[in-house]
């Protein structure tokens, strides 16, 4: 085992609890947080986080006295009922493991993950982040606060592979060395279109750093499959915009968008939440996946497979995404799964937001974009129980 060694990774490593603590007393002094206190907190004075801020000792109480009440308030305020399972397979792992998550929202997706764990005992993981997001230094003296990993993203493919390369030991000894569990996305961004893979690429940069067979360079990084699912997707709107947009030019973000995003997201009635921990990886599945193939692209291939089937199998459908699913391709083949009624609102809310978005945009397009975010997890279900019955797709 590797030897941890914090200089290494100073550039993209989370703040130490000195480093939290000083960021932390810097963001205590933004004109902002008495109001943010207000609206998290609407039962103390506004002072409340402040103060709080001010006297935070490390990360860890940092996360349970204010972050792990904000999420829970957040919970209760914008969702109707938030359930999880597969607590269990964490329970008894030996070790630290890394969390393989589908990517549904940019702050809750991570934020809920923490919550669960917190609210289990069980030590929270560092997060690896795309450093787009730190478009001021308050955001980013908040994640880092929070073990925000730093994803370097928009760069030369030399200075690529180098900042690959890089993150790749640093997940690798966070977790063999026992430091921490890590969660990371599933794919680079969110999923915008409601259909959750792996990107190949990622298990390459995760391999990156193995020094021993295929077979042990997976099996050491612990992975569990991570999957959760929103009633009303965040910000579902504004990717379907964006998918619009995306067709017919490049799609440059805003400034400010990507803070936006984690605005609505945490701002948005969401319905129901489940989030589902996965059965983690088996030897026999890397083990299988090592000897298919002399190719690693086929190797690869297979363990992207055995994380996405876990993320599908692990995703919850709600009436919305029946409803959807059945509008989107004219059928009525799930009309057992809501009733008349959801029909109207769901539609209701739909057109509401399609209303949102700038007249200019093609609306019959937008809403089969829209209509399709919210059925595409009925799809992905669909083909994976045709795959266990080995029919054609």
């Amino acid at each position: 085992m590797e030897e941890f060694d914090p200089k290494e990774f100073e550039s993209i490593s989370p703040y130490s609890d000195a480093e939290a603590v000083e960021a932390l007393g810097k963001v205590a002094d933004h004109p902002a947080v008495p109001a943010i206190s207000q609206y998290l907190f609407p039962k103390e004075d506004p002072t409340f986080l402040r103060t709080a801020l001010k006297s935070i000792h490390s990360i860890d109480e940092f996360q349970q006295l204010i972050m792990s009440k904000a999420i829970l308030w957040d919970i209760q305020t914008t969702a109707h009922n938030f359930s999880y399972d597969g607590i269990n397979y964490l329970k008894e792992m030996d070790g630290k493991f890394l969390f393989l998550s589908n990517h549904r929202d940019i702050i809750l997706d991570p934020a809920i993950t923490q919550y669960v764990l917190n609210q289990n005992g069980l030590p929270m993981t560092e997060i690896a982040v795309g450093d787009n997001l730190l478009s001021s230094k308050t955001i980013e003296y908040l994640l880092r606060s929070n073990r925000m990993i730093k994803v370097i993203r928009g760069i030369s493919a030399r200075e690529l592979y180098l900042s690959s390369n890089l993150l790749s030991r640093y997940i690798r000894q966070t977790i063999t060395s026992g430091k921490h569990s890590i969660w990371l996305a599933q794919r680079q961004g969110r999923t915008k279109d409601g259909i959750d893979t792996t990107e190949q690429g990622l298990l390459k940069m995760l391999d990156m750093s193995g020094t021993k067979s295929f077979e042990e360079n997976f099996e050491e990084l612990n992975i569990v499959p991570l999957s959760i699912s929103y009633e009303y997707e965040p910000c579902d709107i504004l990717k379907a915009r964006e998918i619009l947009i995306s067709r017919t030019e490049k799609y440059v973000k805003s400034p400010k968008e990507d803070l936006n995003s984690i605005l609505v997201g945490l701002r948005q009635q969401k319905g129901n939440i489940h989030l589902n921990i996965g059965q983690p990886l088996t030897a026999d599945e890397i083990a299988a996946a090592a000897v298919m193939s002399e190719n690693k692209n086929d190797r690869y291939q297979a363990i992207r497979h055995a994380v996405d089937k876990r993320v599908i199998e692990g995703y919850r459908l709600w009436n919305t995404n029946y409803i959807a699913y059945d509008l989107a391709n004219h059928t009525f083949k799930f009309t057992d799964r809501y009733t008349h009624e959801e029909v109207e609102q769901f539609t209701e809310y739909t057109e509401k937001q399609l209303d949102r978005m700038e007249p200019s945009l093609n609306r019959r397009d937008l809403r089969d974009i829209f209509l399709r975010i919210y059925g595409n997890p009925v799809l992905s279900k669909e083909k994976l129980a045709l795959e266990k019955e080995n029919k054609p797709i």
